[in-house]
């Protein structure tokens, strides 16, 4: 497996999610785009335009995760540089970091960003309210004064995400199958995630419930379909890794036999091999399907470890081409997707460290 030269990696834990040794370049080039974009505050996606007073700057709506874009981008952006910190020791941007995430982690400008969302109480969900509870129980895991200051602080939107979590996403009555913000089942994976990192088994309890009213019927995984457009999650693996954690392993391999019946199928390849991003031109969509790429790259993996013989070797050969693929096109600086893909390359690689 290649990787960029600035990400000297062991490609077995790369491909695991098991990095737990960077160097310091390395650490630089993860940590650039999300300390310059969680700072940037435009251009902006500010949504829908309610009237001609409908001006409001995105600092004054959200006084904490006002950068990178979109408030979900900020939000996972913050989780990957206070990851990197917790996962890796002697950080070369740790002093950088600290200051900037202390500057807007504060009493009130957390009271700010509560505010937005109790008088806009649907606003990002699920997607950044999944991409805040990984944020939140990123602190919980580390045993560090500055995690400890910042939780406290993050506390109030914390609980106000949890609680919503439970009343209005955990209650709809269907998933949306989507490559994109609106999946529910890699939120439903972020809240479980979440609730077993804090000890919250009321939580992963409802959740776990959701996830099986959602999925536990489906066959025959419709994967020649994706993908479906501006993805950059995969529908059938988003949920294949979702009721991993749900089912236990006999149950899962059953479930796994009618949802992905014969991976094998020739037709099928096209499933298995990285998108070319490149394809439809530069920009949005085609940073988009870069991020496709790592995404799948981690799902293919987990789901390889739920199989053997001739279908397992099939996806981790798979799995090792997609992050290939998405690692080469990640670290551009166009701003389309330098303000989110970093997040997306330390998920693909750390995502299994905490894992016993």
């Amino acid at each position: 497996m290649e990787t960029p030269d600035a990400l000297a990696i062991d490609a077995d834990r790369a491909l695991a999610g098991t990095v737990t040794s960077l160097d310091d370049d390395a650490l630089r080039r993860l940590a650039h785009h999300p300390l310059e974009a969680i700072e940037q505050a435009y251009p902006h996606h500010g949504g829908a335009v309610d009237g001609p007073d409908d001006t409001v700057r995105p600092r004054e709506n959200h006084p904490v995760f006002f950068g990178c874009y979109d408030w979900h981008s900020a939000v996972h952006s913050h989780w990957a540089l206070i990851r990197q910190l917790r996962l890796f020791d002697d950080h070369p941007d740790e002093a950088a970091i600290v200051d900037s995430v202390d500057a807007r982690l504060t009493p009130e400008n957390v009271d700010g960003e509560v505010t937005y969302f109790v008088d806009n109480p649907g606003f990002e969900q699920p997607y950044g309210w999944a991409w805040l509870l990984r944020l939140a129980a990123e602190l919980h895991r580390w045993d560090d004064p500055r995690a400890d200051r910042w939780a406290e602080v993050l506390a109030p939107l914390e609980q106000w995400i949890r609680d919503r979590t439970s009343e209005a996403f955990l209650t709809q009555s269907r998933p949306f199958r989507v490559g994109t913000h609106g999946n529910s089942a890699f939120a439903l994976s972020a809240v479980l995630e979440y609730a077993s990192t804090v000890g919250d088994e009321d939580l992963r309890e409802e959740a776990a419930g959701t996830a099986r009213r959602f999925y536990v019927d489906d066959v025959d995984a419709p994967v020649a379909y994706e993908p479906l457009g501006w993805d950059f999650l995969s529908p059938t693996l988003a949920e294949a890794n979702l009721m991993q954690r749900v089912l236990a392993e006999g149950e899962y391999a059953e479930w796994l036999d009618g949802f992905l019946p014969d991976l094998t199928d020739s037709r099928n390849e096209a499933f298995l091999d990285p998108v070319d991003a490149g394809a439809d031109g530069d920009g949005g969509v085609a940073l988009h399907l870069v991020g496709l790429n790592l995404a799948k790259a981690w799902g293919l993996d987990e789901v390889a470890a739920a199989v053997d013989g001739e279908t397992a070797d099939l996806l981790n050969a798979s799995a090792e081409r997609h992050l290939d693929a998405g690692l080469d096109g990640a670290f551009t600086d166009d701003y389309a997707g330098s303000h989110w893909l970093s997040s997306f390359v330390l998920y693909a690689l750390t995502r299994n460290v905490d894992e016993p």
